[in-house]
């Protein structure tokens, strides 16, 4: 029997705040990783107190929490596991994002009791790998980036109904093939598929000609440098009713080394846009509102591209290596007191300032600062003190949560995304 449930919109956590902010606009489903066995090393991540409330904080609000466990682990790692699995199993985790086959058994010995999803760096490109892993015990296979969505409706018709899929739809991708990259430990020694990829494909490259004698040619494609690796981000914003038409169960966001206002805006984005295909996209022409796509230009952000989903157009392209940053938060506002929003300042901003308001529900609006008031309750021109904490009237209400932004006077790039 096909299932009945809606699409699981799943958002990244690096740290409690990004945790937070997937929970409170709109994530049915987090995942994250301990100090070990995860493919990312450089966020906070969780200590084991940290991820037992995780899975409290996560189950409070209704919304499941994953944790992987997606190394691609050495002998010398493995006797750790045993004890990690139990752990993650007694903390009530309802799933482990794992890659590796002998994790795999370790996780049935030791959490049998927790789902098991094969990551996307296990490669699935078919359906008969998908329903080998299903066999082996998967409730879910994370689909290799490198699928068309014609690929992934073949593996949706040739699996048991029982096996969710799950694909990346937003955020940065990697040069290698599903995450198995090999530059970084040429270049640095650093394992990029035990978690410490030290990001080669980011950096700056230049052409040399053996036969000049060293001298070097300047390939140059803008002033900030030249990336010959550097893919764009995936953003499917746009494709919500083709990914549910392809048998996409769980839509998921990249990003556990990303900051909290990105978690916060990419998660209510796709939140708002499953919601309101859910609604209205039983028309044959129907579009995202232009709204919610726009909210996608709002985070730090390198071009976007719809990746390989349609086959034809390249999905990893080095057009442009820049972030493009438009805007920047200045404030989140913490509660009310007085009729006042009590907010901590995040970016220094001034009283008659327009701000764009990201509240936890509805559409984002502008207003305008109109006085700020330090903690005394005195009047102050400008808020230039990190985390300081203040007092504001604007000219419409703001609700505890909701996260302050300001276009830049000077945006990196003026190249906005384009539909």
């Amino acid at each position: 029997m096909e299932k009945k449930q809606k699409n699981e919109i799943l958002a990244p956590a690096g740290d409690m705040e990004c945790l937070q902010n997937a929970l409170y606009f709109g994530a049915d489903a987090v995942y994250l990783a301990g100090r070990e066995f995860g493919m990312r090393t450089a966020p906070e991540n969780f200590d084991r107190a940290g991820l037992k409330e995780a899975v409290q904080a996560a189950h409070h609000k209704g919304a499941k929490l994953y944790v992987t466990c997606n190394i691609l682990p050495r002998n010398d790692q493995l006797p750790r596991l045993p004890g990690f699995l139990e752990y993650i199993s007694q903390c009530g985790a309802d799933a482990l994002i794992i890659a590796d086959m002998g994790v795999l058994a370790l996780a049935k010995k030791y959490a049998p009791q927790v789902d098991v999803h094969i990551s996307t760096q296990a490669g699935i490109v078919n359906y008969e790998s998908a329903g080998a892993f299903y066999n082996l015990g998967a409730s879910r296979v994370v689909l290799a980036r490198e699928l068309s969505l014609e690929e992934i409706a073949q593996i949706r018709a040739k699996t048991p109904s029982g096996l969710e899929l799950e694909c990346f739809v937003h955020g940065a991708m990697c040069v290698s093939f599903s995450g198995r990259c090999l530059l970084s430990s040429y270049l640095t020694g650093r394992d990029a598929n035990r978690g410490d990829c030290a990001q080669p494909c980011r950096w700056k490259y230049h052409l040399y000609e053996e036969s000049r004698d060293g001298r070097f040619f300047p390939v140059e494609e803008h002033k900030d440098g030249t990336y010959l690796y550097n893919s764009r981000d995936l953003c499917m914003i746009d494709h919500i009713k083709a990914l549910v038409q392809a048998g996409v169960f769980s839509f998921k966001i990249e990003g556990r080394a990303k900051s909290a206002y990105y978690t916060a805006v990419v998660t209510n984005a796709y939140r708002k846009a499953l919601d309101d295909y859910y609604q209205n996209g039983h028309t044959e022409s129907y579009a995202v509102p232009g709204w919610i796509r726009q909210e996608l230009d709002k985070i730090s952000h390198r071009e976007y591209s719809t990746g390989f989903f349609f086959g034809g157009e390249p999905g990893q392209t080095q057009d442009n290596g820049g972030y493009i940053r438009n805007y920047e938060v200045v404030a989140v506002c913490i509660g009310k007191q007085g009729g006042r929003a009590v907010v901590t300042q995040r970016n220094r901003f001034f009283a008659g300032d327009m701000v764009d308001v990201l509240p936890y529900s509805g559409i984002p609006f502008e207003t305008k600062i109109r006085s700020i008031y330090d903690s005394w309750g005195n009047p102050v021109e400008s808020a230039p003190h990190p985390m300081q904490e203040l007092l504001i009237e604007t000219d419409d209400e703001i609700s505890g949560g909701a996260i302050l932004r300001k276009k830049r006077a000077a945006a990196q790039f003026e190249k906005m995304y384009e539909k």
